[in-house]
């Protein structure tokens, strides 16, 4: 029966089906979530969505990187066994089957480039929010309990990177991370133009970090008027780790900083009195809130 020659050849794809059914089991039995031992929530550290993010995708080069082998060899495995059972040889065949192994080839490479890109910008943004949380950290210490910082708190569709409180108001601190351009002569250009509407870096000019950073702002400050029943002051910080910032305006509302010497750039601005009441009412909301993130894991992701 003609039909078996094409049928029989499939046994020889057994072992790689079964290598290939080995490879996603692992993938999915990797979880780099950490609970706390003494209330079961999730750690969180600063760039703490980043670090699940990363987690994510090198599982994914991990899946791509080990199913690659394995699918662009499955047509050349057939193609023997073909070779074995079939009554007469067909080169066209023979060549289809080289070809289909070499564009999954080109497949998988370009998977695999991507995902090196994915995983550098990932590693890029969470340097920018280590840093610029290592920064904020400097705020707390045992005898400035004013002092207090939030990381990857939640809102209704996103994600902040940063909720610092002080004395003088709370402060929503968004980080984003940009590769620096280089000149011809091999030197690097880091200085980043704030305009109201837009941040102008060596070119091309954005306006997305800025509509996100005060949405943000806006809406904890809602949202914390609602929780604590009277106004809380709030201001949002962009923080571009690496730049140097030539302010031309900012929007009202709105600080862009280069993250060095944050802390005392926030203990330092005042942006009115908030009392003690007030201001364990507003630390309690965001425990409250940043709680949810454990409850829910598969909130929206931060942008980079």
């Amino acid at each position: 029966m003609a039909w078996l020659e094409y049928l029989l050849p499939l046994i020889f794809l057994f072992p790689l089906g079964a290598m290939a059914v080995i490879v996603i089991a692992l993938r999915n039995l990797h979880d780099a979530r950490v609970r706390s031992p003494f209330n079961a929530r999730h750690l969180r550290e600063p760039g703490q969505a980043l670090r699940d993010r990363l987690d994510r995708a090198f599982a994914t080069l991990f899946l791509n990187g080990a199913l690659g082998p394995i699918v662009t060899l499955a047509p050349l495995v057939y193609g023997m066994g073909r070779m074995l059972f079939a009554n007469r040889q067909n080169w066209l065949e023979w060549a289809l089957y080289g070809a289909l192994s070499t564009v999954l080839v080109l497949v998988y490479c370009f998977l695999l480039i991507r995902d090196f890109q994915h995983i550098r910008r990932i590693k890029l943004g969470l340097a920018c929010e280590l840093a610029v949380g290592q920064e904020l950290e400097r705020m707390v210490h045992p005898e400035a309990h004013p002092y207090y910082v939030f990381h990857d708190v939640p809102t209704d569709t996103d994600i902040i990177d940063h909720v610092a409180i002080t004395p003088h108001g709370v402060f929503v601190v968004e980080t984003r991370a940009r590769t620096r351009p280089f000149t011809s002569d091999g030197r690097e250009i880091n200085l980043v133009t704030v305009e109201p509407e837009r941040l102008r870096f060596p070119g091309w000019s954005e306006h997305a970090p800025l509509v996100k950073t005060l949405r943000a702002s806006r809406w904890l400050a809602t949202w914390l008027e609602q929780q604590c029943g009277s106004p809380v002051p709030v201001q949002g910080v962009l923080a571009l780790p690496g730049w140097d910032i030539s302010c031309a305006g900012t929007p009202e509302g709105l600080m862009v900083v280069s993250g060095e010497a944050l802390s005392q750039q926030l203990s330092e601005h005042h942006l009115g009195e908030i009392d003690d009441a007030l201001h364990d009412k507003v630390i309690t909301a965001l425990i409250e809130r940043a709680a949810e993130l454990d409850r829910n894991p598969t909130l929206s992701e931060p942008s980079i």
